[in-house]
């Protein structure tokens, strides 16, 4: 059986950080997760960490991210914030699918 998007609990992968640039978040990972990997295939230019910048709405969603509510939940917790703006639910269900295809979230 076919399990709803809002009903599935977001967790945050072990590999993933958070840090805090005023009232944004940015989400850091490591380039590669082995160390080998990290010592012989990062650029000498590059940084072994990646970071990737929220904007507003994509950090008041990753704030409530917690490996307890809903996907449903963050949804009903956000609508003041979008000003229950018109599609503003599938907005939420498109970043958060995002982030599991990019491997940040598990379910």
């Amino acid at each position: 059986m076919k399990q709803n998007l809002f009903d599935l609990i977001p967790v945050i992968g072990k590999h993933i950080t958070t840090e805090k640039e005023g009232e944004l978040s940015v989400i850091t990972f490591p380039r590669f997760r082995s160390k080998f990997m990290q010592k012989y295939f990062v650029p000498r230019n590059k940084s072994a960490i990646i970071r990737i910048s929220l904007d507003e709405h994509g950090t008041a969603v990753w704030n409530l991210i917690d490996g307890y509510r809903s996907v449903g939940k963050i949804t009903e917790m956000l609508a003041e914030h979008f000003q229950h703006e018109e599609n503003y639910e599938y907005r939420i269900a498109e970043f958060m699918l995002q982030l599991y295809r990019q491997g940040f979230l598990k379910t």
